[in-house]
This record gives structure tokens, sequence and C-alpha cells, in this order.
């Protein structure tokens, strides 16, 4: 079962939305470029994008990935 909306006009195929993509832990990673500890610590502190679990499984929408990198670019920067 597709959790997608059907396009009656494309002969009732799923909406594609590139933002709706759900992301595993390593691909979550590797759209960040960060290594697996430091998003997992980040989760931990809650201070990294939004994630929720399937089980036992951790996962990341990708549109919640983008606008993380986005408020992220909005903020003050720490200068020395």
């Amino acid at each position: 079962m597709t959790a997608s909306p059907i396009n009656p006009d494309k002969n009732r195929r799923p909406i594609k939305n590139p933002g709706d993509e759900m992301l595993t832990l390593q691909e979550a990673c590797r759209f960040l470029r960060v290594a697996e500890g430091t998003l997992r610590y980040w989760r931990h502190l809650g201070c990294g994008p939004r994630s929720f679990k399937i089980g036992r499984h951790v996962r990341y929408w990708r549109a919640d990935l983008v606008l993380w990198l986005s408020e992220q670019t909005r903020r003050p920067q720490d200068r020395d």
C-alpha cells in the first residue's frame, strides 16, 4: 500500500514529490555530509534535524533535512 496521493491525470500513478522521500540514517548522513556518529549525537541532544522511528529504525524526511539546513544558514554565526 502506498502513502502517496493518487494523480488522476497520470494513469493513477502516485504523485512524486522529492521532498517526501523517506531516508535511512545512512542516507541522511550522506545527504548532510556528516558522520553517522555526529547525526546520532545531534539526535541525542535534540539539536539535529527532525527524525522519527519505524519500529527500531530511525528515518528522516528529505524535506525536514532541507528545512533544517536552511535554518542553520540563517542562524547567527559565532565570531571569534
